[in-house]
């Protein structure tokens, strides 16, 4: 006997999510033009390497508006989650492009502490504090939705990331200006993929543990089993899975056996009742999302060997 429970999700924090990724990525690409006329006026690495991140971070901030906006649509019959999915695959294609940049900063960074170019300081200040100031900006716009879903997450480490390369970048034409140490940009540069590195790498992980179907973090199937084992006729819990479709949104699915007489006693779905109870209000992670196949033990000669 199975049994879906689960609640329609609203998408009440959709909008607020699409209308901050709006907001910042209109900030984030008048930043890019800025940055990017300074990096050739200025001839600086670690001005160039934030205009090259703030590239991805744009272009970032737009996968990932879209990918909210494709969240937002209803469910179908072909997808039956509808595309609550995207906004993993447009934080796993983030964390790509910041790898990406990263490892070229660090490359290229070695190369100028060898071979300093020449830096022009106080164009480079004022660049640095334009991007600065942008950042900021759009740092607070996506602040209060950071923990609403992955996509997000990955959007806002992105901006955090770019407000740290702003601030080497402005160190850097101080540096330079007073000492007149033409590596302090290099260096700068290598700070910011030091930064870029990290991030890049958590989210990644974060974002292949969803698309492998890893158990929720923080939800223990071990203890799960041991609590539905708990309940009164429960003889047996067996395929128990979880994973995460999306941000917010875990699944769970398990074979419940109990008891023969509890399919003519008409005791099951007070059974099925008690055990969906469990899984959304006992642990940590609440799954409002969850399937139960109760059966009898003599059902297992019916199932293929090695289920866990």
């Amino acid at each position: 006997m199975s049994h879906d429970h689960g609640h329609a999700h609203g998408h009440g924090h959709g909008h607020d999510d699409r209308r901050r990724l709006a907001i910042a990525f209109g900030i984030t690409a008048t930043i890019l033009v800025a940055q990017a006329l300074g990096a050739l006026l200025t001839g600086s690495l670690a001005l160039l390497v934030d205009t090259a991140h703030m590239l991805t971070d744009a272009a970032g901030l737009l996968i990932a508006l879209v990918a909210a906006t494709l969240a937002a649509r209803p469910p179908t019959p072909r997808r039956t989650w509808g595309f609550r999915r995207a906004e993993v695959l447009a934080a796993l294609a983030q964390s790509a492009v910041l790898l990406a940049v990263g490892v070229y900063v660090l490359v290229e960074g070695v190369r100028r502490l060898v071979e300093p170019p020449a830096i022009a300081p106080r164009e480079l200040v004022v660049f640095g504090v334009v991007g600065l100031v942008g950042n900021v900006v759009a740092l607070l716009v996506l602040a209060r939705g950071r923990s609403s879903s992955l996509n997000l997450r990955a959007a806002f480490l992105e901006v955090v990331n770019d407000a740290l390369g702003s601030v080497g970048v402005i160190v850097a034409a101080v540096v330079i200006a007073t000492t007149g140490w033409l590596q302090a940009d290099a260096v700068a540069g290598l700070l910011i993929g030091a930064l870029i590195l990290p991030r890049a790498l958590t989210i990644l992980r974060e974002a292949t543990a969803v698309l492998l179907e890893t158990t929720p973090p923080g939800l223990d199937l071990a203890d799960v089993r041991r609590h539905l084992l708990e309940v009164e006729h429960v003889s047996d819990v067996h395929d128990l899975h979880a994973s995460l479709i999306a941000t917010g949104l875990p699944v769970l699915s398990a074979h419940v056996v109990v008891d023969a007489r509890c399919f003519s006693t008409g005791h099951v779905p007070h059974i099925l009742d008690t055990l969906q109870e469990c899984v959304a209000t006992h642990f940590d992670v609440a799954v409002e999302h969850s399937t139960f196949q109760i059966e009898p033990a003599a059902h297992a000669a019916h199932e293929a060997p090695g289920h866990p």
